[in-house]
């Protein structure tokens, strides 16, 4: 099902709010109170570590911004799943015994975690689906459009390779349990079918470069090196993983390789060509609109929380979930300084070192 992204910024929404004096409101009326104060405590479960970013902006953001919320009262209890379903289940249970207050749910299976969500709402805790979108009685779901993720990436491939219906592609798709991967996937193939050849299609397990990796030496070794002319990547790490194995491989000259999360290995790769593209999807967005959404909830104030929850998703158990999806953009070596670099994801210092530092300087990105 398609999508209506939300364009207001979470921040611009809360102080729109406040201003109007609805934030300590409730649906029932104006006179209900919220029905809990500020000893929040928001559960945290996020699932790997493969992908930098969960440890370096998620948990951070949202620790701070609960804080921010409850004037310093509320915490954040946090695991991380290392791609372990049956760890992340044991985690949530563990979160539901210590009776924390609300859930933020990155599931590792989301089919699999369904049942522990069902544990949760039996306890009154309720949980929000964050980033991926878990399948039982989920009270509400923040993330990116996925599909549109897919489709800026295979556009972008489009647009790089000036494709022909008999160029032949790789695809690297994301793990199976994912259903973010699986709308990423369609969101690709709506733009890339009919018009290039997809030679090999792979969904990876646990989203692994190591797995990507390995399934691009069978590609290779099928496909013929010379014959490649593209790969759609799904994240950078496994793009990462694509062009270590085409290096390998002995291609000198390398096709456009997609990738997604502006991770910074991929930015250095992006200023030097090896990697075509990139998707910058801005995690503080999605990480402070999380924290408001969960003290919202919990704090009874459903004017707020609707506000924040405006689009409407389905999952294979439960149809029209309150919903926030935010939008994102295709990063090339054209606007890192624009994005990235502006938006503090990456300091200079750090994509501008060594080998780096010519093609920074290139791109009008400076120490």
């Amino acid at each position: 099902m398609r999508r209506i992204v939300i364009a207001v910024a979470a921040p611009a929404l809360t102080f729109s709010l406040a201003s109007c004096g609805m934030l300590g409101g409730s649906g029932s009326g104006a006179d209900a109170g919220p029905t809990k104060g500020g000893d929040v405590t928001v559960g945290l479960l996020l699932p790997e570590t493969a992908n930098t970013r969960y440890d370096k902006f998620d948990y951070p953001i949202i620790k701070e911004r609960v804080a921010e919320l409850t004037r310093g009262q509320g915490r954040v209890e946090y695991a991380n799943a290392e791609a372990d379903a049956d760890k992340q289940a044991g985690q949530m249970q563990k979160m539901i015994d210590d009776k924390v207050d609300i859930i933020l749910l990155d599931a590792v299976d989301s089919h699999g975690i369904a049942g522990m969500v069902g544990k949760a709402k039996d306890a009154g805790i309720p949980v929000i689906a964050y980033d991926r979108l878990a399948e039982g009685p989920i009270d509400a779901y923040i993330s990116f459009d996925n599909e549109l993720v897919g489709e800026v990436q295979g556009r972008s491939l489009l647009e790089k390779m000036n494709a022909d219906s008999a160029d032949k592609i790789v695809m690297m798709n994301g793990s199976p349990t994912d259903p973010n991967a699986k709308q990423f996937k369609e969101g690709a193939l709506a733009q890339l079918s009919g018009k290039v050849t997809i030679a090999k299609s792979y969904d990876t397990k646990d989203w692994k470069p190591e797995n990507a990796e390995a399934n691009m030496k069978q590609a290779i070794a099928a496909i013929g090196q010379g014959s490649i002319r593209g790969v759609y990547a799904a994240n950078d790490g496994m793009a990462g993983a694509v062009i270590k194995a085409l290096k390998e491989a002995g291609v000198t000259d390398l096709p456009p390789v997609t990738g997604q999360d502006a991770e910074l290995d991929a930015v250095q790769r992006i200023l030097i060509g090896e990697q075509y593209m990139s998707v910058y999807k801005s995690y503080p967005a999605e990480a402070e609109t999380a924290a408001e959404m969960a003290v919202a909830k919990v704090q009874g104030k459903d004017i707020q929380f609707d506000a924040l929850t405006r689009d409407k998703v389905s999952s294979p158990t439960h149809q029209n979930i309150p919903a926030q999806l935010v939008s994102v953009i295709a990063l090339t070596k054209d606007n890192i300084k624009e994005t990235v670099v502006e938006d503090g994801i990456h300091k200079t210092a750090d994509i501008c070192t060594g080998k780096y530092l010519e093609a920074c300087a290139a791109a009008g990105i400076k120490k």
